[in-house]
This record gives structure tokens, C-alpha cells and sequence, in this order.
């Protein structure tokens, strides 16, 4: 390229450069008739200030944001599925039983979620266990698998539901079952 056209590109650069000079201010220019928004008039009305920041130790209790609500525990007990209350079962025998359940609430039962046993033996099972992971609103099979007590009599079972918080909610739920005596003369025919 040519010096003549290098310096025909640089020329008006240098002089837009040297016409301005930072040390001048350029006042505004208040031209007649170009629109100029209006002042509001200071009022009493709170509605009609414009909004300040408040800081939120400044804020009364009542008018502090609340936290979002958390959820709400629930069980209710809908039936026995399988070994209804007062079934006479064999000492010793292997019991399954098994309960539908509906969680009443508004929580989803997961992790830390556990049923736990209340009053009663705790018939060859341990005396907590985790709870059925369910959904809010639906309904679950709860299942554990006792061992019957070899000693004749009438056993009932009772267990809870307890959130992650350790608090119990819903309606206990039991395995109610009695252990016949063993008729020793039978035995030996």
C-alpha cells in the first residue's frame, strides 16, 4: 500500500482525535418546546412515595416474609392385608403380615423415614425398620415377617410410623395373633 493512501486513512482519525479536548465540558442545551418529564408534587400518601429499601431487622415480625411451609407427616391405616387380628398360628410358625396403608400426607416418605415398634413383642423382628418409601397421597403394602412365640398365648404387636425428626404421626398399625396350647397327648398318638 501507498504511503498517500496510508496517510489519507490516518488523517481524518488524527483530526477527529485533536478536535476534542477532554479538559472542555460540554454543557447541556436546553432547547424550548422538547418534551421534559413532569415533577410529581410531594404528597402524604405512602402509596404515592416511591418504594425505599428497609432493612430487614427494621421490619416488624408480622410483616417479615414467611419461610416456605414444610410438609405434613400422615398414615392412616386402611386393612389387614394378609393374618387378620385374633388368627391362632402354629408356635414357632413364620408369620407374614402385611397392612395397606395410605399416607395421608403432604410429605413423601424416603430416607429416615421408619416404623417402629411401640407396645408388644416384637415377635423375632427388629424393633425398628425402615418405612415403605410412598408418595403423598397414595397407598402402600407394609410387610414384615414375624416369628410366632413358641409359649401359648395372646400376642399383639403395635408400630409406628416416625419421620426423619424422630416424631411419630399416623395411626398405629398391629399384627394381633394367638398361639394355641400344644396338646401334649396328641403329641405323643
Amino acid at each position: 500500500m501507498s504511503k498517500i493512501k496510508i496517510a489519507c486513512l490516518f488523517i481524518p482519525f488524527f483530526m477527529v482525535l485533536t478536535a476534542c479536548d477532554p479538559s472542555e465540558s460540554i454543557a447541556p442545551t436546553v432547547t424550548e418546546g422538547v418534551y421534559t418529564p413532569p415533577t410529581p408534587a410531594p404528597t402524604d400518601d405512602p402509596a404515592a412515595q416511591p418504594a425505599q429499601a428497609i432493612e430487614p431487622e427494621n421490619l416488624a415480625a408480622e410483616t417479615r416474609p414467611t419461610p416456605t411451609p414444610s410438609c405434613s407427616t400422615g398414615l392412616w391405616f386402611l386393612r389387614d392385608v394378609t393374618i387378620p387380628d385374633g388368627s391362632v398360628v402354629v408356635p414357632g410358625e413364620r408369620l407374614d403380615k402385611r397392612w395397606e396403608v395410605h399416607n395421608s400426607g403432604t410429605c413423601n416418605w424416603g430416607a429416615g423415614y421408619q416404623v417402629k415398634l411401640i407396645a408388644g413383642p416384637g415377635m423375632g423382628i427388629p424393633v425398628r425398620q425402615a418405612l415403605y418409601p410412598a408418595l403423598s397421597s397414595t397407598d402402600v403394602i407394609i410387610r414384615m415377617v414375624f416369628i410366632a412365640p413358641t409359649e401359648p398365648g395372646h400376642y399383639r404387636s403395635a408400630w409406628q410410623a416416625y419421620d426423619p425428626a424422630d416424631n411419630p404421626f399416623g395411626d398405629p398399625f398391629f399384627i394381633d395373633v394367638i398361639v394355641p396350647e400344644v396338646d401334649s397327648e396328641s403329641e405323643g398318638d
